[in-house]
């Protein structure tokens, strides 16, 4: 049997102490977070499963009564632990994308549309492929010369763990191929079946060490073993169902890919089909749900892909998904339980959101103690407009409340019980000033959303920026997480992102505290100072926050080297230092996503890189339209994709003071690399900037922008003195008139399709 956990008889959480509970949930954070490291990181558990669980839903308890104790090192925030030693990082040549969701039926009538639409079909029947959606973990194997060379994890899409050594043990991956191409990447599911999953437990559970909780968390611990013995002693299996780098087509449809799979050795789910039209695809989406239990393994819904190839490579990709594939989910688990309190959190933008406190159940095998209320609106029982939702019942802590969670991992709240509600509950009332720096917080007409005034000076915006800052889409610096940035924030050791990169100097230096103890405390207790200092007394070890203690352990974890604070070593903070360092060079993209400018996410920051092209283009030109009018600001308008709203965001950033000097200090210490364009050669319009203006016949707008941004052309919106080209169908007006002005060459839809033939 696992250890068992050792200290004096607990007290029930409702009649915990403030202090009491401080001090619980530093114990907790200290067992829980050693349990985690020992089962994810070491496969060797310290503790069973139920005695993890319960530490765990006393921990959130604690918290949902106590908010403002929550530590930065909380167990509620943790999901599984950061990768283990060993694995090798593998960039993959071609991206493993993630999948858009839909829920209804409607939804997936309104994705055939929208294919429609895109391409330009009308009434056109377009033929899917609809296959079980596993509930197990991505896995891409790559073979040369049918050979089995490497065998990588999903990742973050872009970079994955190389997990060769382990692939090649599961019985169902074949080691060699017959009649493959010199390169195939072969990408799809492992999993472990209902059966096997039982007797692996079962198994454990004689041996006294820890079972799992359901089989996708199995197989993925299972394959992600440093020791490769374990890995081949579990039963792990494999469905094949997509494909990354190839050096010749493997086919002209999905489905002929599949069957090729089959032939040289792949399982291939059997109840893979081909459906003609939404009618098909939804009455599949049925047949399947009815057996889902029938199964033997898990899936949670039904993953539709346009067959023809040719279709899929002119419909493409968004920014993270393929607009040719749709994952149909299975209806959302819902539960009941009680709303207990409404905390409210500032973000990176000022935006106040809410989020229900629950006590603790289980939806869907997860257990749930938090869940987003979106906004005051959404509490209030009405939408945006203010008309009514959930019949106009509004949200107040202590109700009874229905939590779901689908596709998201966030949960949400449904509804509301109000037969069940306490006799003293009272409609929640909205704050309208930052609970963290105590600015006033407005709701901008039009907007959603009520947001902090407080800028720069509210800590919660600066702590968030921080957490997008190195987040897996900007500068993805491995062992500096949420958790951590919280801390060095509250430690004073990093105020902005320029700060990351001078951590390494400061603590060679001996000293990384930017501020003063009393300057923290100034800057971080402007909207609670019981909250400041309590945060900061976590971050300090501290069972209690007393003035003259804190000072001198802020003093000394100032002038300790990181590699002797608590939780790290010489190697992490090694690890950690040349992480830091290897983001010293950025792609422009990464680079203006991190920023975490507002209404400019991924798609829009790669839309920027790939149009100015240079961090010194992109500066100069946003620095130049901060007055709104001139070339460079109907230069950012005319960028396809950008609008008033975002091009407003963006020189209003750069306009402001204190966030421009922030910027120019973090630059001043990076390489910033250039962005990369497909590879255009041979394409006669690349690097050209195109205008499609009136009715297209044979291909839609949309369409055309697409294939003209993969040869290398920048799409554009307006007509202007740097356009090369305008592609005109009937019924061009303005646009047009405005090229001839200019003497800007326009050609006819037949005169464009003739250009890119061949390309």
């Amino acid at each position: 049997m696992g250890q068992q956990v050792a200290g004096a008889e607990q007290v029930d959480v409702d009649e915990l102490t403030e202090e009491q509970a401080r001090q619980e949930l530093a114990r907790l954070a200290a067992i829980l977070n050693r349990a985690n490291r020992a089962y994810y990181q070491l496969d060797a558990p310290e503790i069973t499963d139920a005695e993890y669980d319960a530490l765990k839903l006393r921990n959130a308890a604690i918290e949902a009564r106590f908010p403002h104790l929550k530590r930065p090192d909380s167990p509620s925030d943790v999901v599984g632990a950061a990768p283990a030693e060993g694995f090798a990082k593998v960039t993959h040549q071609v991206r493993m994308y993630s999948l858009a969701n839909a829920f209804s039926s409607e939804d997936i009538r309104e994705f055939d549309d929208s294919i429609r639409r895109f391409l330009g079909l009308g009434d056109t029947v377009v033929d899917y492929t609809a296959e079980p959606k596993i509930d197990g973990l991505s896995l891409s194997l790559r073979y040369e010369a049918g050979r089995l060379v490497q065998a990588a994890t999903r990742g973050d899409g872009e970079v994955g763990e190389n997990v060769t050594a382990n692939a090649m043990t599961i019985g169902e991956i074949p080691h060699r191929l017959e009649g493959a191409p010199a390169l195939l990447e072969v990408r799809g599911e492992v999993y472990m079946s209902h059966a096997d999953f039982a007797a692996l437990n079962e198994a454990q559970a004689a041996r006294g060490e820890k079972t799992f909780a359901n089989p996708r968390n199995a197989a993925a611990g299972s394959l992600r073993q440093l020791d490769v013995e374990v890995t081949r002693s579990r039963p792990l299996k494999f469905f094949a169902y997509a494909w990354g780098a190839v050096s010749e087509p493997l086919g002209r449809t999905q489905m002929e890919v599949l069957e090729r799979f089959r032939e040289m050795g792949f399982p291939v789910n059997p109840l893979t089909v081909l459906c003609r039209g939404p009618d098909e695809m939804i009455a599949h989406y049925a047949r399947i749900e009815a057996q889902r239990a029938m199964l033997g393994y898990d899936i949670d819904g039904v993953v539709y892909k346009v067959n023809d190839l040719g279709l899929q490579h002119r419909l493409g990709y968004r920014s993270t998904s393929p607009r040719w594939a749709i994952a149909h989910k299975f209806p959302a688990e819902t539960a009941w339980t009680r709303l207990e309190k409404i905390d409210i959190q500032v973000g990176r933008t000022g935006a106040l959101s809410p989020v229900a406190r629950l006590t603790p159940v289980t939806v869907g095998g997860v257990v749930v103690s938090n869940a987003t209320l979106h906004n005051e609106d959404y509490i209030a029982g009405r939408d945006a407009s203010g008309n009514p939702i959930r019949g106009g019942r509004d949200i107040r802590e202590g109700d009874w409340v229905k939590v779901y969670r689908a596709g998201d991992v966030i949960p949400k709240i449904a509804d509301v019980d109000l037969s069940r509600r306490p006799e003293w509950a009272v409609p929640y009332a909205f704050p309208t000033r930052c609970p963290e720096c105590g600015s006033e917080a407005i709701r901008e007409e039009g907007d959603s959303v009520r947001r902090c005034t407080g800028g720069v000076i509210c800590p919660a915006q600066a702590v968030e920026k921080l957490k997008h800052f190195v987040s897996r889409p900007a500068f993805d610096i491995e062992g500096l997480g949420a958790r951590q940035v919280e801390q060095f924030y509250l430690l004073s050791w990093v105020r902005e992102p320029a700060d990351i990169f001078t951590l390494a100097g400061r603590d060679r230096a001996g000293a990384k505290a930017l501020l003063t103890l009393d300057e923290v405390l100034a800057r971080i207790s402007r909207g609670s100072e019981e909250t400041a200092r309590a945060r900061l007394a976590a971050a300090l070890g501290m069972e209690a926050f007393d003035h003259d203690e804190a000072a001198r352990r802020f003093a000394a974890r100032s002038t300790t080297p990181l590699s002797r604070q608590p939780g790290w070593g010489e190697k992490s903070a090694a690890n950690l230092f040349a992480a830091i360092d290897e983001r010293r060079r950025i792609p422009l993209a990464r680079l203006i996503f991190a920023l975490g400018i507002r209404h400019v996410g991924e798609a829009a920051s790669n839309l920027l890189a790939l149009h100015y092209g240079t961090w010194e283009a992109f500066e100069a030109a946003i620095t130049a339209a901060q007055a709104r009018t001139g070339p460079e600001w109907e230069e950012l308008l005319s960028i396809d994709g950008v609008g008033q709203v975002m091009a407003s965001s963006l020189v209003t950033a750069f306009a402001q003071e204190h966030e421009r000097a922030s910027i120019d200090r973090l630059v001043a210490m990076l390489e910033v690399e250039a962005a990369q364009p497909p590879d255009t050669s041979g394409s006669p319009i690349a690097g050209k900037t195109i205008v499609f203006t009136g009715t297209l016949e044979r291909m839609t707008r949309a369409e055309a922008k697409v294939r003209a941004e993969a040869l290398g052309a920048k799409v554009s919106g307006s007509v202007s003195a740097k356009t090369d080209l305008v592609v005109a169908g009937p019924g061009a007006g303005s646009k047009a008139k405005k090229a001839r002005e200019l003497g800007v060459e326009i050609i006819d839809e037949d005169a464009w399709l003739k250009l890119i033939e061949g390309t």
